[in-house]
């Protein structure tokens, strides 16, 4: 009986195993995450927050997780060749960006490499558009989904665990953005 019991129970699991990974291999070989706000501000006033990395303590979600985070700035001190490093906990963790495309009042593009909690190599734009009196500000990240990261991604939506910082990260730069002057 307890032979029989300990079978099915390794069937089960060998299913269970198997399922998951047929449910990986079929998951996309590239991800994305992208929010937008409006901000009733014009893009010169905006860019410069996201162009300058020591601005992103102000509106950055990231910024905030943890107080003993660790930063470096080097490269440019904004725009294009700008590198910021940081060092933080579980919430925050460790890794890199650098501004590789910057047209000012338009769009930035950073190259963002994570060490842990994961390794993780990534492509994040800001894009300013605007519209009469307001301007429209998209953030995307992508990146490749290797087969382990389908596997994660079988359990955990990448979309709604970044995403919500995306949000709160749009809405602290709006509220700087639109502060007076």
């Amino acid at each position: 009986m307890l032979k029989t019991s300990l079978l099915s129970l390794l069937a089960l699991l060998a299913i269970g195993i198997v399922v998951v990974l047929i449910l990986a291999a079929m998951k996309p070989d590239t991800f994305q995450v992208q929010r937008a706000i409006a901000i009733n501000a014009p893009p010169e006033r905006i860019y410069p927050l996201i162009a300058d990395f020591r601005a992103w303590g102000a509106w950055s979600p990231w910024e905030k997780k943890d107080p003993n985070l660790k930063r470096s700035f080097s490269g440019a001190e904004t725009g294009k060749g700008a590198i910021y490093a940081w060092a933080g906990d579980k919430n925050v963790g460790e890794g890199s960006m650098e501004i590789v495309t910057a047209e000012p009042s338009s769009k930035l593009g950073l190259k963002l490499d994570f060490i842990k909690p994961f390794e993780a190599h990534n492509a994040a734009v800001f894009a300013l558009q605007p519209q009469g009196t307001t301007t429209h500000v998209t953030w995307t990240m992508t990146g490749p989904t290797p087969f382990f990261a389908k596997i994660i991604h079988v359990f955990f939506n990448m979309d709604r665990m970044v995403g919500g910082d995306f949000e709160a990260g749009l809405a602290s730069l709006k509220a700087q953005a639109e502060r007076p002057a």
